[in-house]
């Protein structure tokens, strides 16, 4: 630690189902304070292109909201933001619109009618306002249907029923060769920019179907008729689009990354981005101690989510690296090698109901924070041992 006041960088990730990334970031700033009014605490929001990715921008940078009336990804009327940046740059998350957590119960029966639909509505409002950039969050979506339903929703002439509510890509007889009639919507050369962490490719065992069908409610048998059906719609798109798309990255949120990519558009890594957005190097600089986290730390954390991008850039900095979350599963893994110590925010296990509330989380996260700062205060005064 430094001998000078305790600079402290707070970038704490949503805690999903509960509180976003700038109120978790402000519990833990207030801890902070709480055990050492001194400190110098700056809070930077942080997101994967996932939920909180709105929030994190508009932490960064300022803009305004705008609601849009769309829907969500089973076509029930839903109203949710994009957000304008001054210098022409419009902001959507997909979470907001087409996320999983919005269909509950997830089961079975969502995957016929899952539709990106939603989203493509608000693409379209972006570029309506006169938005000449567009950064689309890729994450948490409740869809496997390689943007059809967001690119029929942008204008594309689809063969079948394109309405919210159902997946196009789904078989229904009679089933016409062609899902696509010839042209894909032009955006007026808007540029499209998808933000992902998500590096899997579109279609076989590490694909969209593959690996994400199962949380969305598909069985394994519509796990299969997904990847089928997303096959041939990768065939159709790529004769039109005159380009590869089953590639790296492709298979984010249910294929909507080949969609994108047919769009002309390009995918980058979302962390990476809102990072930068965020100005989170600058952030680093000269920091004592790092606090990240998210709703669950576990095995799967350094597999491209937003506290391992801190950890990783928080060592880089020379600070120590703490990561809280609501859920620590053991063992860590990988996970384990990228902080100084990962802690629980809550006292004991609670049931899901109370860990998810909000006042709940809150309340642990300053909890937590201002024991951390004090534990590592008392270690300081501690004298060391003299060597034998």
């Amino acid at each position: 630690m430094s001998g000078a006041a305790l600079r402290v960088v707070v970038a704490v990730d949503a805690f999903k189902g509960s509180v976003g990334s700038r109120e978790a970031g402000a519990a833990v700033r207030a801890g902070v304070l709480a055990a050492d009014p001194a400190a110098d605490v700056r809070v930077v929001a942080v997101a994967d292109g996932g939920e909180g990715t709105l929030d994190a921008v508009a932490a960064a940078r300022g803009g305004r909201l705008v609601p849009v009336d769309t829907v969500d990804a089973l076509g029930r009327p839903r109203r949710a933001p994009l957000l304008l940046l001054p210098d022409g740059t419009a902001v959507v998350e997909a979470a907001t619109t087409i996320g999983l957590p919005l269909v509950a119960p997830v089961d079975a029966t969502v995957p016929p009618r899952a539709s990106s639909w939603g989203l493509g509505v608000q693409v379209a409002h972006a570029v309506s306002l006169g938005a000449r950039r567009v950064l689309v969050g890729l994450g948490g979506t409740a869809t496997t249907d390689g943007g059809a339903g967001m690119l029929a929703a942008l204008g594309a002439r689809l063969a079948r029923d394109p309405s919210p509510g159902r997946n196009p890509l789904w078989p229904a007889p009679p089933a016409p060769e062609l899902l696509l009639d010839a042209a894909l919507p032009d955006l007026g050369g808007v540029e499209l920019v998808a933000l992902t962490d998500v590096t899997n490719p579109l279609l076989g065992r590490d694909g969209a179907a593959a690996v994400f069908g199962p949380q969305k409610g598909a069985s394994p048998e519509q796990v299969a008729v997904l990847d089928a059906a997303l096959a041939a719609w990768a065939g159709e798109l790529e004769a039109v689009a005159g380009r590869a798309l089953d590639v790296r990255g492709a298979g984010a949120a249910g294929g909507l990354g080949a969609a994108v990519l047919a769009l002309g558009g390009r995918l980058e890594p979302g962390f990476d981005a809102l990072a930068a957005l965020g100005g989170l190097d600058e952030a680093l600089v000269g920091a004592d101690l790092v606090v990240t986290g998210e709703g669950s730390i576990d095995a799967q954390t350094a597999r491209g989510k937003a506290p391992a991008g801190v950890a990783r850039r928080g060592r880089a900095a020379g600070a120590l690296v703490v990561g809280l979350a609501g859920r620590v599963v053991h063992p860590l893994g990988p996970t384990g090698d990228l902080f100084d110590a990962v802690l629980p925010v809550h006292p004991r296990p609670l049931p899901l109901a109370d860990a998810l509330d909000p006042t709940t989380t809150l309340a642990g996260l300053r909890a937590t924070a201002e024991q951390l700062v004090r534990l590592l205060a008392a270690a300081a005064r501690r004298p060391s041992r003299p060597h034998p």
